[in-house]
């Protein structure tokens, strides 16, 4: 159906109430109707390197429903209920499709990033009460073997270690060299470990139990991960569902090819795309175990296009800027869309993008805690770069401001916190620990902790955050950890994190701290204390600034809108100077609509110059001396 804007949005949701839809009530319900339609078309395929003529595996819809049903067996016959949790620390491969749907529909899938630390990792496990863990079985050049086994070990709840071996993909000579090399698991714990698909292969492809009979918690996501204990979001069929029906509706079918390099433990990857997959019948590829951060994918991304005759790019901004450097050097005439999401996309790369493939960008929104999907720019309508465009089908956003009296709605252009109401959000239980719930909610409305506001057009806008989380390249960084590891030093009275511009991720973090009156310390110093204590190499600061006194509140508390300021200030001219671009930065203004603004006096540079020394920058900017805006 044509989605161009509010009254194809509103036509949609007037054909029929949400519960209404025939839709399956169960993820087994999904991919069983989509195996019966579409059995012989490819459902997934992946390859482990990153070249056009690589080894790749591909599994139909009909080997896919197989393979799923058999994994499901094996987590029931190793005691997984509906309320148990079988988490993954997964790279991406075909057998973490098979973990994810299959431990979806034998109990709850708790997928957890392998980039964290053991600890953490641990946590997570103790958090989610895991009875069975799937991950790598030890393989040269990666330590998740290793790092999860250790998480294990703090984790007495895991009974049994399922291992993947990436073995299985390469080719001679490698096929014959790591067998030789591989590492030894040199952890030990108290978990039975077996082989993932060795115990696949044994059960039966019916499935051995009685499905769900309806809607039920399915997925443990952790956000953040940069404090000991993140919180876990849980999601229901119905939100997964839900996600599933949107890329049907919106943008995929049984013909379409997306090529997905995003990370298996991220709701982008496993909601908005592997869902929309299973409801549409859509092929998805995954390019290597690391995605977009593997060997080569960037410099063979659009031949990969070519070879798998991708219909739908699914992307990042930091993935859109690395790819913009690159030669087109295939035939892409396939493609029909990229879908960008996890942080905000700066105009010129968009411009960029879009003259160089001649294929239609479009931004969307999402959180974890509302099972993902939010709004999106109409794929067959206006474009508005910069926002996150209209919220979907039976997806109510309201922006609610405080006032004396509690939080009323906004009216059009003022803003509040975006509030979200739709299928996937589980009032009252958006997190597996109930404390963490109270005041999560206005009504049935979710509270989001982004700031926006809505046009008169109906277009959402994000103009700050109310969490202060720091968003790098779409990963959530907590400052909370950075401003901890700095108060540990004696010499630091008070820290302050934020994050920072950066070209190429959106973000990053920087700090900023007071000393104690008479203490002594360098920025270097304090930035080798966070690279030591921070836990998350993408959390250690980029730049430290001693102050002699930081901007706070009436009540002490750091006044971090300053900080930003001065971090803008900063960036800003220093990438006008490396420019060679004589304007410079002379305040940093609150606009009541677009957030913080740099106004910028030319001192005799023009505007085209100015703009191509920012172009890689979200934040946006205007000329002192006459407010023009550069959006």
């Amino acid at each position: 159906m044509t989605f161009a804007g509010i009254d194809d949005r509103n036509a949609i949701e007037a054909a029929m109430p949400w519960a209404d839809r025939p839709l399956p009530a169960t993820l087994y319900g999904m991919l069983s109707q989509t195996a019966d339609r579409f059995p012989n078309h490819n459902a997934v395929s992946y390859q482990i390197f990153s070249g056009p003529s690589d080894k790749a595996e591909t599994l139909t819809w009909s080997a896919l429903k197989d393979q799923v049903t058999q994994a499901a067996n094996l987590f029931r016959s190793l005691g997984i209920g509906e309320n148990d949790v079988v988490a993954y620390v997964l790279p991406n491969a075909n057998e973490t499709v098979l973990a994810l749907l299959g431990a979806a529909v034998a109990g709850i899938v708790n997928p957890i990033n392998p980039l964290l630390d053991a600890e953490q990792i641990g946590s997570i496990l103790r958090e989610t009460n895991a009875k069975v863990v799937v991950t790598l079985r030890p393989f040269p050049k990666t330590d998740v073997a290793d790092k999860t086994a250790e998480a294990v070990a703090l984790a007495p709840n895991v009974k049994t270690v399922l291992e993947v071996d990436l073995l299985r993909y390469l080719t001679p000579p490698k096929s014959w060299i790591v067998p030789l090399i591989r590492p030894k698991r040199s952890v030990q714990n108290q978990a039975k470990y077996l082989n993932f698909m060795a115990e696949v292969a044994k059960q039966p492809k019916t499935l051995s139990f009685a499905d769900s009979d309806g809607d039920r918690v399915a997925c443990y996501f952790h956000t953040g991960g940069t404090t000991g204990m993140p919180k876990v979001a849980q999601h229901r069929y119905s939100g997964l569902i839900y996600n599933g029906w949107i890329g049907t509706e919106l943008l995929f079918s049984e013909e379409d090819n997306i090529i997905c390099p995003l990370p298996l433990f991220h709701v982008f990857a496993c909601h908005v795309i592997l869902m929309a997959a299973v409801t549409s019948g859509a092929h998805v590829i995954f390019p290597t175990p690391q995605g977009y951060r593997g060997d080569g994918v960037m410099d063979n991304f659009w031949k990969l296009v070519e070879r798998w005759k991708i219909t739908f790019i699914i992307t990042v901004p930091t993935a859109i800027s690395a790819k913009m450097q690159r030669p087109i050097n295939a035939d892409v005439s396939t493609v029909k869309t990229a879908f960008s999401g996890s942080a905000p996309l700066p105009l010129e790369l968009f411009r960029r993008f879009e003259k160089a493939t001649g294929v239609t960008l479009v931004e969307g929104y999402g959180l974890t805690e509302a099972t993902c999907l939010v709004s999106c720019n109409p794929v067959d309508g206006e474009k508005k770069v910069g926002s996150i465009g209209i919220p979907f089908p039976y997806c109510n956003v309201k922006i609610f401001k405080a006032t004396e009296n509690g939080p009323i709605e906004a009216d059009v252009d003022e803003i509040g916190e975006i509030c979200v109401s739709n299928p996937g959000v589980y009032v009252g239980h958006t997190y597996t620990e109930g404390e963490k719930n109270a005041d999560l909610y206005f009504g049935n409305h979710l509270r989001t902790g982004d700031l926006g506001r809505v046009d008169p057009d109906g277009y959402l806008w994000i103009t700050g955050r109310a969490k202060d989380l720091i968003i790098r390249g779409g990963h959530n960084i907590d400052p909370a950890e950075i401003e901890e590891a700095l108060l540990h030093h004696e010499a630091v009275a008070f820290a302050g994190a934020i994050g920072q511009p950066d070209a190429h991720s959106g973000e990053v973090p920087c700090a900023f701290v007071e000393l104690v009156e008479g203490a002594s310390v360098t920025e270097d110093e304090l930035l080798a204390l966070c690279r030591e204590h921070v836990h998350e190499r993408a959390a250690h600061p980029k730049h430290m600034t001693i102050m002699d006194e930081l901007p706070k509140t009436a009540v002490g508390k750091i006044f971090k809108p300053d900080l930003r300021k001065h971090a803008i200030t900063r960036i800003y001219n220093q990438a006008l100077e490396e420019a060679g671009v004589a304007a410079r930065v002379i305040a940093v203004v609150d606009d009541k609509k677009r957030g913080l603004v740099a106004q910028i006096e030319p001192n005799g540079a023009g505007e085209d110059a100015i703009a191509h020394a920012l172009s890689a920058f979200v934040r946006p900017w205007e000329l002192a001396n006459t407010a023009v805006a550069a959006e």
